[in-house]
C-alpha cells in the first residue's frame, strides 16, 4: 500500500467504552503471543516484546489479552514491553476460563475464583485497576449473577473500572445488564462467520463495544478472481485487510483486535486502516461473503 501513515491505527477512529474512555478502534489481541495451542512460552520471547512495542509505535492503544493465554504468559509479556505505561494505553484482561492443557478451555464462574484471578493480573500487569475486565464465559454450573456480583464488587473496590462480557447472547447480555454495567462485548465475528449479527446490532443500538475475535477470516473468498480478491488488488492491499476495512466501516462500535506474533505482520495488518472503502465496495465484498 502507498502512502500509509506511520500510525495507521489512529485512521481508525475512536470509540469510547463506557462512554468515558477512549480507544482507537483498531487494537491488539495479545492470544498469539504465547505457545501452540495457546499454551506455554512463544518461540521467540524478544520478537513477542517487539510486536507490542510496535503495536503502541503504529497508534494502538487497546490490548486485550485474557490470564488463560499461556496460561499467565501473555499478561507477563504485555507488562515486560510496556511498563510503565504509555498515557491513554488501555490493557484488557479477562478470567473465567481454566486451561488443563494445549487448546483446553473449560468455564469457571465461582466469585471467590474470578477474584483471585483478578488480583493475579493486576500483579502480573503491575496495575493497580483493570481498566476493562472481562467475563471470559458464563459458567453454566454458576449463576452469572453470582459471577457478576463479585465483578461489581471488585469494581466498588477500584480494582477494576469497566465490565465486559464474551460469547454471550442478547439475552445473556440483558441479564447480565441487570447486575452491573457492561461496556463491552467479545464474540467471534467475521466476514465468513456471522452468527452473531443481533449480538452486533444490539451493541450498536446501546453503544456497547463489540470487540469480535478471529476478524480477519476470509476463508475461500480470497481466491484468485474473486470479488475480494479484485478489491484487495484495486487498493493495493491484501485480502485480510480489506476483511479489516470491512469490519471498520460495518458498524462504529466495532473494535477488532487482530493479534499475531510478527512485527511484519502487525504491520500489515493495522494498515488495512487505511483502507477505505467505497459503498459500492463495501457492498459487493458483503455480498460475496453472504452468498448473494
Amino acid at each position: 500500500m502507498s502512502g500509509t501513515s506511520t500510525r495507521p491505527a489512529e485512521k481508525s477512529g475512536t470509540f469510547k467504552l463506557g462512554g468515558d474512555l477512549p480507544v482507537h478502534r483498531l487494537g491488539y489481541g495479545a492470544m498469539q503471543l504465547t505457545g501452540p495451542g495457546i499454551w506455554g512460552p512463544p518461540k521467540d520471547r524478544a520478537e513477542a516484546v517487539r510486536v507490542l512495542r510496535r503495536a503502541l509505535e503504529l497508534g494502538v492503544d487497546f490490548i486485550d489479552t485474557a490470564d488463560s493465554y499461556g496460561p499467565y504468559v501473555s499478561e507477563e509479556i504485555i507488562a515486560e514491553a510496556l511498563h510503565p505505561y504509555a498515557k491513554g494505553v488501555v490493557v484488557a484482561t479477562k478470567a473465567g476460563l481454566v486451561r488443563t492443557g494445549p487448546n483446553e478451555w473449560h468455564p469457571v464462574g465461582a466469585p471467590k475464583y474470578l477474584r483471585q484471578q483478578l488480583e493475579m493480573s493486576l500483579r502480573r500487569l503491575k496495575l493497580e485497576r483493570i481498566d476493562l475486565y472481562q467475563l471470559h464465559r458464563i459458567d453454566p454450573k454458576v449463576p452469572v449473577e453470582e459471577s457478576l456480583g463479585e465483578l461489581k464488587a471488585l469494581q466498588k473496590e477500584g480494582k477494576i473500572r469497566h465490565i465486559g462480557l464474551s460469547e454471550v447472547s442478547v439475552e445473556e447480555i440483558e441479564r447480565a445488564r441487570k447486575v452491573v454495567d457492561i461496556v463491552s462485548v467479545q464474540n467471534r465475528y467475521n466476514l465468513t462467520d456471522r452468527v452473531h449479527e443481533k449480538v452486533l446490532d444490539y451493541c450498536e443500538k446501546e453503544n456497547l463495544g463489540f470487540i469480535p475475535w478471529f476478524p480477519l477470516a476470509t476463508g475461500g473468498l480470497a481466491k484468485p478472481g474473486s470479488t475480494l480478491d479484485s478489491v484487495a488488488k484495486k487498493h493495493d492491499a491484501t485480502p485480510a485487510q480489506i476483511a479489516l476495512s470491512w469490519l471498520l466501516a460495518r458498524s462504529p462500535v466495532m473494535l477488532p483486535i487482530p493479534g499475531t506474533s510478527s512485527v511484519k505482520h502487525l504491520e500489515e495488518n493495522l494498515a488495512g486502516a487505511e483502507v477505505k472503502l467505497t459503498k459500492d465496495e463495501l457492498g459487493a465484498v458483503d455480498a460475496q461473503a453472504s452468498g448473494r
